[in-house]
């Protein structure tokens, strides 16, 4: 099997990769958007993508690309995610000047980064960012990324764990070209869908009150103008529920009666992660 993630190896969607389908191929991509593309067209089998994280929030742009790429959600996975500052060999902690590592990743060290007066240094990735430490071969730079990362490219930890909550942790959305909805055994499932409530008064208030009155926890709810306009916008949403259940298919009834489009993105059961 053959599973696409965005960055290069020893990233911490390549890891994530490795720890639910191990011993498959994993195929390195420059974007989101190409590793999308590449499950979208056969090239590969499922695509692993990061959403959110405890500590920075969402990843931006992956919430505009589920919708435009017609792939499904099959199953999540939440990664612990440990930063090490890793160095050329010999290089002091005093030495060091700036770390680059991906947005997300800088924003998640960012209280060490700035007790040690390190400037942060944005780049696509958390592991591309050691290729840039062997490349300038400066010891006043240092990347910010996985255990694994430093061992591919041979640096050394000059700080570890150096993120700003112990709990850290990155939820991953495995995506796949098919639905594959699970069976209803009575467990508990995520269902993950974009909708756009009409643009009237109390239309998103109406949208959704079909979940409360049928009992069904709104998980989450976020919501992204359209367009560029101001006037009109769409929401992602994510619900405990299984397509099966009555309950569910009355909220949805609702939920259409107040929306101009509604796209169910996938049901998978729920990590058990989510609720430690």
């Amino acid at each position: 099997m053959k599973i696409a993630y965005q960055g290069v190896a020893g990233a911490y969607s390549h890891i994530a990769a490795m720890t639910v389908y191990p011993n498959e191929e994993y195929v390195s991509c420059d974007t989101f958007e190409k590793a999308m593309k590449m499950v979208a067209e056969g090239e590969v089998d499922l695509a692993m993508i990061p959403v959110e994280n405890s500590n920075a929030g969402r990843v931006s742009d992956v919430h505009f690309l589920l919708p435009q790429t017609g792939l499904h959600i099959i199953g999540e996975f939440f990664l612990p995610v440990h930063h090490q500052l890793l160095v050329l060999p010999g290089t002091k902690l005093s030495e060091i000047k700036t770390a680059s590592s991906h947005p997300q990743a800088l924003a998640q060290c960012a209280e060490f980064l700035k007790k040690h007066n390190i400037n942060p240094v944005a780049r696509i990735d958390t592991a591309l960012s050691c290729q840039d430490v062997l490349k300038f071969q400066d010891k006043s730079i240092a990347a910010i990324a996985s255990v694994l990362a430093g061992e591919i490219y041979g640096l050394e930890v000059a700080a570890a764990n150096i993120e700003n909550a112990q709990n850290n942790t990155t939820r991953f959305l495995i995506m796949a070209k098919e639905p594959k909805v699970p069976e209803d055994d009575g467990s508990t499932f995520i269902t993950s869908f974009i909708f756009k409530s009409k643009n009237i008064p109390a239309a998103l208030y109406k949208a959704l009150g079909g979940f409360a009155t049928n009992g069904i926890n709104i998980t989450k709810l976020e919501s992204y103008l359209l367009e560029g306009k101001f006037v009109s916008a769409q929401f992602y949403a994510e619900i405990e529920s299984h397509p099966d259940r009555k309950a569910f298919q009355n909220a949805f009834d609702e939920l259409k009666f107040f929306s101009e489009s509604i796209h169910v993105l996938g049901t998978y059961r729920a990590n058990q992660y989510r609720y430690l």
